[in-house]
């Protein structure tokens, strides 16, 4: 792993660095690489997980390889009874890349519409769509597609290139969505992201057939530079506080309990769970939740860990003839779509694969078939969650209270979404791939209700970025710094 580390020894480590950034997730690799792009100034960028070089991660066909082993967090949420007491897996990237590096691969930007958000609630138009779409072509994206000017730059760091050559059935896809009134645009990241809805082919982050993780395209090419050090199997415990004042970070590596100071700012962007996990146990939290375990308060702020914000995704399942379909769990195509025309982005998106997709209670009720394939359906909810500890110490598991559904309105709006995506699935473009509507097919009031409460899972590993995002940008006392002198998040 000698690609991943400029330090191989704990002797290298130096006492001090200029920055700390803690994850080396999809946020935490931009901010790294940028800060390292200066050679005055000095790096330590920590990852609990270890490296990405293994095949499941770089060849994005094989990410269903990646969840539920040891490049990922699985974290568990609590039995939730508007799923009929199930419980879901939150998927996580343990390893430099985060869940850039475990997902399926798929580039997507936001729409004009949450990004205006994120503005809003900072109080700082840098956040707004204007100001983002002018950083992603002029710094982030290196784009192999058509020419597209307005919207998709070229020589950023992040390789983001279209399908190649999308299958028979993605076209289909695309067909279908369009003819049930969702116009196809030449790309999903451009002028569809100011749209009502719409659809298109994908975009990924493949070159040369392997994944760009944040990771591979911010730091590897800066790995051999002195004044940047990346340290995986390093976990953060707890930020080191001098009053008000963050002065640097405790980290447990090898097997010990380590210090490095900041000498000007540290980064946490450990995703949803764990930041604030580590604002909790450093004694930034509500003064209430800290004191049920011993944890002195630094700062009362009872926001760290509410509102926590996850898509939930549904599959919809049919029989497949002989047709040809993909066998990989990705897709190349996908529409988004509007529940209520009052909404000021779409709150619906589909993607079609080539094989089913049912959860165990709902395969359990309705078996699924052996040819088949789903349209999986995602949605941005209504409901919110939160982040509770279980005790003091790093080794201490969170609780983790999705709430999906504790929204009456999310039911409403699902039971709208799986009747557009039933729309899509019985177009006459997907008549060649199709034999029948397996599940949850006309299923109607209680019976549908059910499918939906056993079928719901999350979206989260491409949405933990944009849950962390909305989570920081609602908290009252937050305007995208923070009341802690020299912690960012």
């Amino acid at each position: 792993m000698s690609h991943t580390s400029t330090a191989s020894h704990n002797s290298e480590l130096k006492d001090q660095y200029d920055f700390i950034v803690c994850g080396a997730g999809s946020s935490g690799s931009v901010v790294a690489g940028r800060l390292a792009a200066n050679p005055e100034i000095s790096v330590l960028l920590l990852e609990a997980g270890g490296s990405d070089e293994t095949d499941q991660v770089l060849d994005t066909d094989r990410w269903p390889m990646n969840l539920g082993g040891e490049l990922d967090w699985s974290f568990v949420t609590e039995p939730n009874p508007n799923l009929n007491g199930r419980s879901i897996v939150y998927s996580m990237g343990k390893v430099v890349g985060g869940g850039s590096s475990i997902n399926v691969g798929t580039w997507s930007r936001g729409h004009q519409a949450d990004w205006d958000m994120y503005a809003t609630e900072a109080g700082d138009r840098n956040w707004g769509y204007d100001s983002i779409l002018k950083l992603y072509r002029s710094r982030v994206e290196d784009w192999t597609g058509t020419p597209d000017p307005a919207f998709y730059g070229v020589g950023g760091a992040m390789h983001v290139q279209p399908v190649n050559d999308p299958d028979s059935f993605s076209l289909a896809v695309l067909d279908a969505a369009d003819s049930s009134g969702l116009k196809r645009f030449q790309n999903s990241g451009g002028q569809m992201m100011k749209e009502d809805g719409g659809c298109a082919v994908v975009d990924n982050i493949v070159n040369d057939g392997k994944r760009q993780s944040a990771y591979r395209s911010y730091v590897y090419p800066r790995l051999q530079q002195s004044n940047l050090t990346v340290l995986t199997g390093a976990l953060a415990t707890r930020i080191v506080l001098d009053g008000s004042r963050a002065t640097g970070i405790e980290f447990e590596y090898k097997g010990q309990l380590r210090q490095a100071k900041a000498s000007l700012e540290i980064v946490l962007s450990q995703g949803a769970i764990q930041t604030p996990k580590l604002l909790m146990q450093s004694g930034i939290g509500d003064k209430a939740e800290l004191g049920k375990f011993g944890i002195t308060v630094k700062q009362h702020l009872p926001g760290v860990g509410r509102k926590l914000h996850d898509h939930v995704a549904l599959g919809l399942v049919w029989e497949a003839t002989d047709a040809p379909l993909p066998q990989q769990a990705r897709s190349a195509a996908v529409a988004f779509w509007k529940t209520d025309p009052s909404l000021d982005a779409p709150n619906f998106y589909t993607y079609g694969i080539g094989i089913p997709f049912l959860t165990p209670e709902n395969a359990a009720k309705y078996p699924p078939p052996e040819a088949a394939w789903t349209l999986f359906m995602g949605m941005r909810p209504r409901s919110r969650g939160s982040i509770h500890l279980t005790g003091a110490k790093a080794s201490d598991q969170v609780k983790v209270e999705a709430n999906y559904l504790s929204n009456p309105r999310d039911l409403e709006d699902l039971i709208l979404g799986v009747q557009r995506a039933r729309e899509i699935g019985n177009a006459a473009a997907l008549r060649p791939y199709t034999k029948r509507e397996h599940a949850p097919a006309n299923l109607t009031g209680p019976a549908r209700e059910e499918y939906i409460r056993n079928g719901l899972v999350t979206f989260g590993i491409n949405r933990a970025r944009r849950r962390w995002a909305e989570m920081i940008c609602q908290w009252s006392t937050i305007s995208l710094g923070f009341m802690v002198s020299k912690v960012f998040v």
